[in-house]
């Protein structure tokens, strides 16, 4: 009898201690709807950040310097003047050599820059570093195909005795002296040209030097224009971040399938942004290591 009683208690009771306990869960959460709602929202809502770039490139700085001392004229003319381009650039690198220099190599774009330079004095008939059309040492180079980062000039109108007579007369002048002593020139280009100046037939001398540009390590043009191409592709991601990250923001409810899909495409986006950002940043940095290496052996 008793355990029957015991279990018709038990039969009613147990319903009844489920429902107080479904009832008193729903009360919870009707109670703490807001508290739940923030921490689902806190969770769900904290969205990735977007890497910044912060380091910019530099600019390779190509300081063109040139040197260029008042043309030289004969103090002495002799009627058995004659002049040689090997003999003029054999006396320079022995005075090179003499005081403790490198040789000069001939170069052909050089020579043909100094030959230009004369044959364009006598047909202007002038004796000067800039043509009455402006154009210099500097511009004759470049047109002649020498990419440089440093250039000088030397110049000498007169019937000189001979190629010794020529260089001993430069190395006398102290500007002319300097540029055939600079410990920064690598290559020479000669030209010894006669004609008819000022009325009276004379020679025409003209020695060129140079630093070339190829002599310093060279930067990668095709990466510096990937960099560019990375930041416009970056700031057109950035834009669609944005529109993204609006709609986010004005998403109600801040749950559901509909709000997670907008959720997962803004961090996927946000993933390729941060992985291109990240890819740009180390062709930033192999880019200025680049430059870094030109300007340092640019300025030696």
């Amino acid at each position: 009898m008793k355990s029957r009683f015991w279990s018709l208690i038990n039969h009613s009771i147990f319903p009844l201690i489920l429902a107080i306990i479904f009832l008193f869960v729903l009360s919870a959460i009707y109670l703490n709807k807001e508290e739940i709602t923030r921490l689902y929202q806190d969770v769900f809502n904290t969205l990735p950040q977007v890497r910044e770039i912060v380091e910019e490139k530099i600019v390779p700085e190509v300081r063109k310097e040139v040197n260029a001392p008042p043309g030289l004229r004969a103090m002495e003319e002799s009627p058995q003047s004659f002049l040689t381009v090997n003999g003029v650039i054999s006396i320079t690198n022995r005075h090179r050599s003499e005081n403790n220099l490198s040789p000069l190599a001939l170069n052909d774009s050089l020579n043909q820059s100094a030959l230009d330079k004369a044959r364009d004095m006598f047909d202007k008939q002038y004796f000067a570093h800039d043509s009455p059309d402006g154009k210099g040492v500097g511009d004759l180079a470049e047109d002649s195909g020498y990419g440089f980062i440093t250039i000088g000039e030397n110049l000498a109108v007169g019937n000189f005795r001979n190629d010794e007579a020529l260089v001993q007369g430069w190395m006398d002048s102290p500007g002319h002296r300097a540029n055939i002593l600079n410990n920064r020139y690598q290559e020479i280009g000669v030209a010894v040209v006669r004609g008819v100046y000022q009325g009276r037939n004379t020679w025409m001398a003209v020695q060129h030097f140079g630093k070339p540009l190829s002599s310093c390590p060279q930067v990668d043009n095709a990466l510096e224009q990937r960099i560019e191409d990375n930041k416009n592709h970056l700031d057109q991601l950035q834009q669609e971040l944005e529109v993204k990250k609006k709609e986010l923001d004005e998403s109600e409810p801040k749950h559901g399938p509909e709000y997670n899909q907008k959720v997962d495409q803004y961090n996927a986006l946000v993933d390729q942004y941060n992985s291109l950002a990240q890819e740009t940043k180390v062709a930033i940095d192999q880019f200025n290591s680049q430059v870094r290496a030109f300007n340092d052996c640019a300025s030696s």
